[in-house]
């Protein structure tokens, strides 16, 4: 559990830094969400 949050949270931490725009930022967050729901079901 411990490993799946930490690549979850290394995963949002880049595809953060890679985002230029407010609207970038809301589909990165909701990628980041997907991420951590599929994490979830695992």
């Amino acid at each position: 559990m411990k490993r799946a949050l930490c690549c979850t949270l290394a995963c949002l931490g880049l595809l953060l830094a890679g985002c230029n725009t407010v609207q970038g930022l809301g589909k990165d967050i909701q990628k980041g969400g997907q991420v951590i729901q599929d994490a979830g079901k695992k």
